[in-house]
């Protein structure tokens, strides 16, 4: 049987500049993304502490896991102090966490994205709202509700006179 650890009953807060990054995490967030994650934290708070290792020679923590989150906290809140976790690994070990965390987290499937934003819809959600708290442009939210069907999703759409002028047309010539 596997023994599993909790590091994550380890949580302590430390001061920031006692933090650095690892060299070699091939993880790239882009902006829409990290402004999302900047309003998720501002939103929810920092609810995964940050995944780190211990340098005891240089009494550092360097990031194995939550680069992006330790961004957030230093470029964006200017936090003093950040919740974070630690393992005990050599760095071959610390290396496959760090793809093992970023792999893990995996992809969000359209079919399951289309019923979300189609349920927030149904819930009231306007798409400028969807689309400041899913961290989605406003053609990506449209194509979601293309995959669940039209009519159920644009069943309470507002179109601009153009729509209309080109549903004209189009009556006009057939």
């Amino acid at each position: 049987m596997t023994k599993i650890t909790f590091p994550v009953l380890n949580v302590k807060m430390v001061d920031i500049n006692k933090v650095i990054a690892n060299d070699y995490n091939p993880n790239k967030v882009a902006p829409p993304e990290m402004k999302l994650l900047k309003h998720s934290i501002e939103e929810d708070g920092y609810t995964q502490p940050i995944v780190t290792y211990y340098d005891k020679k240089q009494d550092i923590y360097i990031v194995v896991d939550g680069f992006h989150r330790y961004r957030c906290a230093k470029e964006y809140f200017h936090l003093k102090e950040i919740p974070i976790v630690t393992i005990d690994k050599d760095l071959s070990n610390r290396m496959a966490s760090t793809i093992r965390h970023n792999r893990a987290r995996g992809t969000h499937q359209i079919i399951d994205m289309s019923k979300i934003v189609i349920d927030l819809s149904n819930d009231g959600w306007t798409d400028k709202e969807i689309s400041l708290h899913l961290g989605m442009e406003l053609d990506e939210i449209i194509r979601l509700k293309q995959v669940s069907g039209l009519k159920e999703a644009f069943a309470d759409h507002v179109f601009s006179k153009s729509w209309e002028e080109f549903e004209n047309n189009i009556k006009k010539n057939t």
